[in-house]
């Protein structure tokens, strides 16, 4: 019997400074803080929630530094000179295809993010 999956829980990327990763997914992304537990002095589990999807950064779980998110935008090119400005490392320039265009960045600890914008018609 194949397992049963009910939903997305959400998605994890590890970090090692919080107040660093803080600064990038709040202050550049301009995520909302949702769930924020301590789980021992400096041991923090936040997410963010993402039109009702959770982006979960914690370093009080181990991990890898991951390449599985890409996030729509409203404006593509707005958002990679916001990036640029900020000083984030760009992991991919724009790229063109028939639906969309994107590019990435990463966080502080290598995490990659993809930025996405869905091409009108």
């Amino acid at each position: 019997m194949p397992i049963q999956i009910k939903e997305l829980a959400f998605v994890f990327h590890p970090v090692t400074d919080v107040a660093r990763a803080r600064k990038f997914y709040e202050g550049l992304l301009g995520l909302k803080t949702g769930v924020q537990i301590e789980f021992a002095p400096g041991q923090w589990w936040i997410e963010y929630d993402i039109a009702g999807q959770a982006l979960a950064i914690s370093n009080a779980m181990p991990g890898t530094p991951s390449a599985s998110l890409t996030l729509e935008v409203a404006n593509l090119d707005e958002s990679l000179a916001a990036a640029r400005a900020a000083g984030a490392t760009i992991a991919f320039e724009v790229m063109e295809f028939p639906p969309c265009r994107l590019f990435a960045i990463k966080d502080p600890d290598g995490n990659q993010i993809g930025l996405h914008q869905r091409k009108a018609g």
